[in-house]
């Protein structure tokens, strides 16, 4: 028995229910098995026979089929392993320091830190925790307002869960049946515009109103500078670049200091150099070399069709590859017959079974022509004048910093080094892997694991970990070289091994002597397996739940009714995203994203609005969970660590201009698609 207001009752149910506090994941699963056995309920037929128990088994075998969930685990542990490793301490200091002369200093330094530690690390709870305990006190003492240091802290560490690798997209992209490696690329751009929204708060706030961020005292932000350095700086701006570069071919110059600190010293001046160079070096290979050559060789006038991606018979074709990761439909267990899919109501009804086509899987696309010409693998338009120009730009701000570097800058410059670079490097190289086309989401979230052990090791036993490292480079160059591989191969295996190796060799020999790696450890595994399991139920649940919702008609009856209203697509944007903007008050993102997501996902046909555009906005809307009252759980995560005069009043009111920027990020991304959409379908298509 099935009624569309049964339906309804149970979206009403699950609302009430969260709102009273019970588990979502398992409130779903309850509700799910009690209207599903109403669905499958035949008069006369006994209890056990009801097919609801077949629906629950077939849906959680899916959930545990889904290997594009893999990533979620290996992300949690990666940002657990990293966050335990006491990392962020360094870089606050460090960052500090370089924008020490910035308005609102310490604010801007903690969204700085906060937004680039909460991509690498994923974890809103753990970023907002952490920094509360670094930074807030500083602020504070500094003579900060409450508002402006706690919005900073609780909207910066929200940016880790919309920024690449996010978890909140990956679940997206279970629910909605997107490919993950497309939503990241949609977020990229998004995600960084929305950080620059709030830096432009924090500075303009603080420009025109100075008391509440006084400037720090010189005393509290200068650094001991070596006596050899301060010899060695020249002309009126006091760079110590010539001096050093004159050691170079004189240690004498350099006094009692010796060859080896001027060596040190000169290669912390080449690092800004090679991430400029390599930046722009690998800009031009993949976009002028690796990429276009493709298209152009392969059928330069015949459109390539959008939905089914072909083997790519080269390794050339990469990208096409990896966008073809896709997950499944959340809950269903590969070709088993199963009920509707999440979300699917009524589309079975109006719209033929799409025929499967052999070879290797579909990828889902956006809503455009299909015959279309897209931009992948072709060079962008003015791709030379703005290359050219920045590139110009930049060996032009690195001559202004070189030729006013004095020796108190270089000290700075080597403590960023330290403290910024290597995850930096962990996270450039975890988002270019997957937007690039060379791992999975699942295969970079791998490799993320792997090196956020490798720099918990490192923190500890650094020469230790060189040496192997050094090992591990040859042995995995040399297995490359046997197997005949080419040069990029060979980087690639002696990298590897270089990573496998430093981490593997140091971390077991220590890992009974150190109390402290063994405990980070075993903590964080331990809460990367209690947050899958969280996650894994709540999919299950929101399986479960889907499927009887769409087979009570629910569905199908919200559909006739959002049609019957006569739309504009931009009338049911707005409506949509207000929606979910207004459920981020009670509700978190997870339980809007399983629970109400699946809802709009079906109607996107019929406004003809990009999939990749919708919930890349969804992901920046769901921003305002973590910062609406009442259930905003940013500020209950800094009120547990901010001193006692710090009430939570206060930190709601330092979170709302914040909304406000969510809002003006979401119109702006309505106005100017391209932000969202340019980067997929230059690196995928459409």
């Amino acid at each position: 028995m099935s009624d569309p207001s049964l339906g309804l009752t149970m979206l009403g149910l699950i609302v009430v229910a969260i709102m009273m506090g019970y588990p979502t994941a398992f409130t779903l699963m309850g509700l799910g098995m009690v209207f599903g056995y109403v669905a499958f309920w035949v008069p006369g037929g006994h209890w056990y026979d009801n097919r609801v128990f077949d629906l629950i088994a077939q849906r959680t075998y899916g959930v545990m089929t889904n290997d594009t969930l893999l990533s979620i685990p290996l992300f949690v542990f990666m940002g657990y392993v990293m966050e335990r490793a006491a990392l962020v301490d360094r870089m606050f200091h460090s960052v500090q320091l370089a924008f020490r002369r910035v308005p609102a200093s310490l604010a801007v330094t903690t969204l700085l830190v906060c937004a680039f530690w909460g991509i690498a690390s994923g974890i809103v709870g753990a970023v907002v925790v952490l920094m509360g305990v670094i930074a807030l006190r500083p602020m504070l003492n500094a003579g900060y307002d409450i508002k402006l240091a706690s919005g900073a802290i609780t909207a910066g560490g929200t940016l880790g869960i919309l920024i690449p690798p996010s978890v909140m997209l990956i679940v997206y992209a279970a629910v909605a049946g997107q490919s993950i490696v497309k939503l990241y690329a949609a977020a990229m751009l998004p995600g960084f515009f929305l950080t620059f929204l709030y830096l432009v708060y924090i500075l303009g706030w603080a420009i025109i109103n100075p008391k509440i961020a006084p400037k720090l005292a010189p005393d509290q932000y200068r650094v001991a500078v070596p006596p050899y350095l301060a010899g060695l700086e020249r002309g009126r701006s006091g760079s110590v670049v010539p001096g050093l570069i004159a050691a170079a071919f004189r240690p004498a110059l350099a006094g009692g200091a010796g060859y080896r600190a001027v060596a040190r010293d000169l290669a912390a001046l080449s690092v800004p150099i090679m991430l400029t160079v390599g930046t722009f070096g690998a800009t031009w290979w993949y976009v002028v070399i690796y990429n276009a050559p493709e298209v152009t060789a392969a059928a330069p006038a015949t459109p390539r069709p959008a939905v089914v991606t072909p083997a790519p018979p080269a390794p050339t074709a990469a990208p096409r590859a990896a966008s073809e990761e896709k997950p499944q439909a959340l809950g269903t267990a590969g070709d088993a017959e199963s009920p509707q899919e999440l979300g699917a109501a009524g589309e079975s009804e109006s719209k033929p079974a799409s025929p499967r086509v052999d070879g290797p899987p579909e990828e889902m696309t956006s809503l455009r022509d299909a015959t279309a010409v897209t931009s992948a693998g072709k060079i962008p338009d003015h791709f030379y004048p703005w290359f050219w120009g920045l590139a110009a730009f930049s060996g032009l701000l690195l001559l202004v910093y070189f030729r006013r570097m004095d020796g108190e800058q270089l000290e700075i410059l080597k403590q960023l080094i330290a403290s910024v670079v290597p995850l930096g490097v962990l996270t450039a190289v975890v988002l270019a892997v997957i937007l690039f086309g060379i791992c999975t989401a699942t295969e970079s979230a791998a490799i993320g694991a792997l090196g956020a052990l490798y720099l918990a090791v490192m923190a500890r036993y650094a020469r230790e970990v060189w040496w192997w490292s050094l090992v591990g480079f040859i042995a995995g160059v040399a297995l490359g070289w046997w197997q005949g591989e080419d040069v990029a191969s060979l980087l690639v295996a002696g990298s590897i091994g270089g990573t496998f190796l430093g981490t593997v060799v140091p971390g077991v020999r220590h890992l009974g002597g150190s109390t402290e790696l063994r405990e980070n450890l075993k903590q964080s595994t331990f809460l990367t397996a209690k947050t899958t399991a969280m996650v894994c139920w709540l999919f299950v649940g929101s399986a479960l739940f889907s499927a009887v919702f769409a087979l009570h008609g629910g569905q199908s009856l919200i559909e006739r009714w959002v049609l019957g209203m006569n739309l504009s697509p931009l009338g049911f944007t707005i409506i949509a995203q207000l929606i979910i903007f207004l459920l981020g008050w009670p509700l978190e993102w997870t339980e809007i994203i399983v629970i109400f997501c699946p809802i709009f996902i079906p109607l996107l046909t019929h406004f003809q609005i990009d999939p990749l555009l919708f919930g890349t906005m969804v992901a920046v809307n769901l921003q305002a969970a973590f910062l609406s009252p009442p259930v905003a759980m940013s500020a209950f995560y800094l009120k547990g660590v901010a001193p006692k005069h710090v009430t939570l009043n206060q930190i709601f009111a330092g979170m709302m201009p914040y909304m406000i920027i969510v809002l003006v990020c979401l119109v702006f991304m309505h106005i100017w698609p391209g932000m969202t959409l340019w980067l997929p379908e230059f690196l995928y298509g459409k």
